[in-house]
């Protein structure tokens, strides 16, 4: 009896033992800083666009710590080259979490990173944070608890292009897409040309050229559509390429003799200047643009354009845009966790759970986490014109999309979403601004 009443008292005490460290467990204490791991491209041709999303987060992580932090704990940042590839991205992202101890991070820009990055934050319960990439398909083929996206994906962004596209130009016949040879020129081209096949049926599609990423030369692509001449050229690209493309196409007249969709060319305008002619569809993944029409005078916007271009000696472009959004969402979301934990320093499960319906604002629009993990952002198209106040186009006649008049309903696939859209879309009106000094 003795021998049962003792073994009865053992399991009790390992029960307490257990409740008692779970408890402990959950009861985090505050941290004497936030490590944040950011991956970005500091070398390449992308970091043309990764390095200006590097000063981004420079700014406002300094601007936050400033002002105390994240309820008194400061965010220390550790950044990542996207440069090295995806194997050595994996390798270093995996030493950050297992040697440094980050729960923290803000990857990435390459869709195809994205997509490898994904299942191992989710394996390793990484708080992750993707603050640029935009393939639809990292958020759709799988569920995720550690996994969010501050901006809008490839499905908003494209078929906000269709429309745009469809109510300023839409007499056209033939088109064509040049686009880099990875995730992203592929998903963006495939929803892209279904929902332009179910807006506009009879449209040809005369060309489908896929340069690898990284490619220095396009002579190639650019005699084959100067031979086919299509009505519409797409290109997505983005980076070192878009504007090699770009300079190599303006030297042979090629952006003269088709209406080009440039969805990313916001990003290169500054760095290409003369080389864009009037006319080309623009835009900035999102309503991302140092001249917004609804933010451009607004305090903080003028201070950070005005910070970032003493630190950079340019304008910020739309992955600054992106990684300002990524900073303040985690903080918010990390506020969101601690006012629901009373006061206390939240576990990076409490801090995911707070991800999801949360609502922030950047430089632009506000934009929500919807309960996929994925963010709702407005798309801003406009067309570009020339200007006597910048030495480089400027977007004029900017029409705003709501992303929730484009984005692909919770638990649907975007490829085959886009293929029953309404020609009744276009009917719907939408707020558009002309260029203003």
């Amino acid at each position: 009896m003795k021998q049962v009443r003792w073994k009865i008292g053992i399991v009790a005490s390992m029960i307490v033992a257990l409740v008692l460290c779970t408890q402990l467990g959950l009861a985090q204490e505050k941290p004497a800083e936030l490590k944040v791991g950011i991956t970005t491209y500091l070398t390449g041709p992308a970091s043309v666009f990764g390095v200006p999303g590097k000063a981004a987060f420079d700014i406002m992580i300094e601007e936050i710590n400033a002002k105390g932090g994240i309820d008194g704990v400061k965010i220390a940042p550790f950044f990542i080259d996207e440069g090295v590839g995806t194997s050595g991205l994996l390798s270093e992202y995996r030493r950050a979490n297992q040697e440094m101890g980050i729960r923290v991070m803000l990857a990435a820009i390459s869709s195809g990173h994205c997509l490898a990055l994904a299942p191992v934050a989710e394996d390793l319960k990484i708080l992750n944070v993707m603050w640029d990439c935009s393939t639809e398909r990292v958020l759709e083929d799988a569920k995720f608890n550690y996994v969010f996206r501050t901006q809008a994906n490839a499905t908003i962004e494209m078929v906000a292009a269709v429309i745009y596209l469809l109510k300023t130009k839409p007499d056209f016949k033939t088109v064509a897409v040049v686009n880099q040879d990875y995730a992203w020129g592929r998903d963006s081209w495939e929803i892209f040309s279904n929902t332009l096949k179910a807006l506009k049926p009879d449209v040809k599609v005369v060309a489908e050229l896929f340069p690898k990423f990284g490619a220095s030369d396009f002579s190639a692509e650019i005699s084959r559509l100067q031979a086919l001449k299509p009505d519409v050229i797409l290109t997505t690209s983005w980076g070192g390429d878009l504007d090699t493309f770009i300079r190599q196409a303006s030297q042979r007249g090629l952006l003269k003799s088709s209406t080009f969709v440039m969805p990313l060319l916001e990003s290169s305008m500054e760095r290409v200047g003369d080389a864009i002619p009037d006319g080309v569809i623009a835009a900035g993944r999102g309503d991302h643009y140092f001249l917004h029409p609804e933010t451009k005078s607004d305090p903080e916007h003028v201070a950070f354009v005005k910070k970032f271009r003493e630190k950079t000696g340019a304008y910020p472009i739309y992955p600054s845009y992106h990684a300002v959004q990524s900073v303040i969402a985690l903080k918010a979301a990390y506020e969101k966790a601690i006012k629901a934990n009373g006061g206390k320093w939240p576990t990076i499960e409490q801090a995911a759970a707070a991800m999801k319906g949360l609502e922030f604002k950047g430089f632009g629009r506000s934009i929500k986490i919807r309960e996929d993990g994925q963010g709702l952002e407005d798309q801003m198209y406009g067309i570009t014109k020339k200007v006597p106040e910048y030495p480089f186009p400027v977007m004029d006649n900017m029409m705003f999309i709501p992303a929730d008049v484009v984005a692909t309903p919770v638990g649907l696939k975007s490829p085959e979403y886009v293929k029953k859209i309404s020609p009744e879309i276009l009917k719907k009106e939408f707020k558009t601004y002309k260029y203003t000094k």
